[in-house]
């Protein structure tokens, strides 16, 4: 990080670093819970079965996440 950089600059990029790490949280997240709920037996493809179960797992996760956030956000006011 350069000390030439504006705050307004610091703030971009600490947000867009936070972003990426919710991003990879959020993805091994979903494969450890979904995935791994899903594919018992991994191969080189996942079968129909196994691609709607991730799907609906995902979908879940998801929604509940939204469910939280808006709550905490309401709660927050």
């Amino acid at each position: 990080m350069g000390s030439g950089q504006s705050p307004e600059a610091l703030m971009e990029q600490v947000q867009a670093q936070l972003q990426q790490a919710y991003a990879e949280e959020l993805i091994e997240t979903l494969r450890g819970k979904c995935f791994d709920k899903c594919v018992t037996k991994p191969g080189s493809s996942l079968s129909s079965g196994e691609s709607s179960c991730v799907s609906r797992c995902v979908d879940r996760y998801i929604e509940a996440m939204g469910i939280i956030s808006r709550s905490l956000f309401s709660h927050q006011r």
